[in-house]
């Protein structure tokens, strides 16, 4: 398949991995890249030493293309834009924050720069900053949200309309079918994430994975609406049930606590596990070269099935 995404990214597969705090490192983002997709390696876990590391690791992993993510609102220090200059990446995402900061800085150095969006202002402001292209990200997705969510299905075909970079979508996005969906309303690329947790890649732990394969599309929770801080969309779990009814007294942050025990020791109330509604749909564990591999397949066989 050929977008301008894949053009512009150098890419088999029209799908980018989300960058995911501590979670898109090497291991997982080598097994996308190396299956065609976008590796993304995070910067929100503000351990740039470990992030110096692991793109080393991605060198010795894959020899595809791949990239970083620039996660304005956890790394506030310039000099992340210089940083991942040195490193000789070539892509970069940036997000959670103004993409008026870091753009023409990363855009002068020769990079291909996307950044994600959660609504139409924020669309038109990065095009003005000059991005190549747009992340579209309804609220149904995990992570990080804006607290005025929009859908995918609402939000892509309003930006489509309004922009000429390419657009991306994400939220939602988890096979073949949700893939022609995003297409349908005018993406030429999507972002996978709750996917990609699911991934036999994913380092996280076997009971985060587990949650999602039990999980239904009513399983999560979109919590901080009313801030202070970011609004943000978890699994359903005695802990974030407290936070929906009751809030974050000491801020939402606090409530993250002991992330490693959530991602890695799978002590799911240790703190707030990021999960996108599609946790509904998710089944399996598989091999993110068979994910990817299935979704094309499955893209193809559901537009084909259209009515013309």
């Amino acid at each position: 398949m050929k977008t301008r995404v894949t053009e512009m990214l150098g890419i088999e597969k029209p799908i980018i991995q989300a960058a995911m705090g501590w979670i898109a490192r090497s291991q997982l983002s080598s097994a996308v890249s190396n299956a065609g997709g976008m590796g993304i390696i995070e910067t929100s876990s503000g351990e740039l030493d470990a992030v110096r590391a692991e793109i080393v690791k991605m060198r010795a992993l894959t020899d595809k293309p791949f990239g970083v993510n620039v996660a304005q609102a956890f790394v506030r220090d310039p000099s992340i834009v210089q940083f991942v200059i040195e490193q000789g990446v070539r892509f970069v995402t940036t997000s959670a924050g103004d993409p008026m900061k870091y753009t023409a800085m990363l855009k002068d150095a020769g990079l291909t720069v996307f950044h994600v969006v959660p609504n139409l202002a924020g669309a038109l402001r990065a095009v003005e900053a000059g991005v190549d292209g747009l992340i579209v990200e309804g609220g149904e997705g995990g992570g990080f949200k804006n607290p005025k969510d929009v859908s995918t299905m609402v939000l892509v075909p309003q930006v489509v309309a309004a922009v000429d970079v390419p657009v991306v979508a994400a939220g939602g996005i988890v096979d073949g079918r949700s893939m022609a969906a995003a297409f349908a309303l005018g993406a030429e690329g999507v972002v996978m994430g709750t996917r990609m947790l699911t991934a036999a890649e994913c380092p996280v732990h076997d009971n985060w994975k587990q949650a999602i394969l039990s999980a239904d599309a009513t399983d999560t929770v979109f919590l901080n609406r009313a801030g202070p801080g970011p609004a943000l969309r978890a699994l359903r779990t005695e802990r974030t049930t407290r936070i929906e009814k009751e809030g974050a007294p000491g801020g939402i942050f606090a409530e993250f606590a002991d992330t490693q025990a959530v991602y890695f020791g799978g002590d799911l109330e240790a703190g707030v596990a990021l999960t996108g509604q599609v946790a509904g749909r998710i089944d399996s564990v598989m091999p993110v070269a068979q994910i990817f591999e299935e979704t094309m397949r499955d893209y193809d066989a559901v537009v084909a099935r259209l009515p013309r």
